[in-house]
């Protein structure tokens, strides 16, 4: 298999006028290679991240996430690119994910050849593990913005330190320190909410 550089639609002309700018009223020749000269080099990076939701379709995650962002090309503030196209690819990724997130009322066929262990688990596992992890969730919104930031590239899109430090224009250090303390505010709430033990 061959490595991809760029998903379809940008290339090293620009983006496909035909796929980034369909519908778009007033997206001017100029926009439209100013917006690639800046997402270009971000590609990578996002084709990684995009690997750790679906490496099947990675490519098209990364496509529709630079179709949502030039169509709000104009509203981006100028500052974190990179977080910023994360933030859209993340949110896209979990919108997909519910999209195509499987019913029990599929065939018996294709429930047999992805079995799903959280079918063997009882109502109410199931219920304290959704209820677990929109806790996780809340905690996590719950933090400062920088930290925040920090646990979300790193324990939740999966970046290195360095990616991370890239993305938010920061040193690795910094990174490391601001997701330590948010991991441990996070535990902390979780520890308030009786979810997890307490720090020995």
């Amino acid at each position: 298999m061959s490595a991809i550089s760029e998903p379809a639609g940008v290339n090293s002309d620009g983006p496909d006028s035909g796929s980034l700018s369909n519908g778009i009223p007033g997206a001017s020749e100029t926009v439209r290679l100013g917006f690639s000269e800046s997402v270009r080099p971000e590609i990578p990076i996002l084709l990684h991240v995009a690997r750790s939701y679906s490496s099947a379709d990675a490519e098209d995650l990364v496509q529709e996430t630079l179709t949502k962002a030039f169509r709000s090309w104009d509203k981006f503030d100028g500052r974190y690119l990179r977080a910023w196209l994360l933030t859209i690819l993340r949110n896209t990724a979990i919108n997909a994910g519910r999209k195509r997130r499987p019913s029990l009322s599929g065939d018996s066929e294709t429930l047999e050849q992805h079995p799903d262990s959280s079918l063997e688990a009882s109502p109410q596992d199931l219920l304290e593990s959704n209820d677990f992890v929109a806790n996780v969730k809340k905690a996590i919104l719950g933090l400062s913005s920088h930290y925040r930031n920090a646990v979300e590239l790193v324990d939740i899109d999966g970046l290195s330190y360095q990616e991370a430090a890239d993305v938010m224009g920061i040193p690795v250090g910094t990174i490391m320190s601001r997701l330590h303390r948010g991991r441990r505010q996070v535990k902390e709430v979780l520890a308030k909410q009786g979810l997890i033990g307490g720090e020995q």
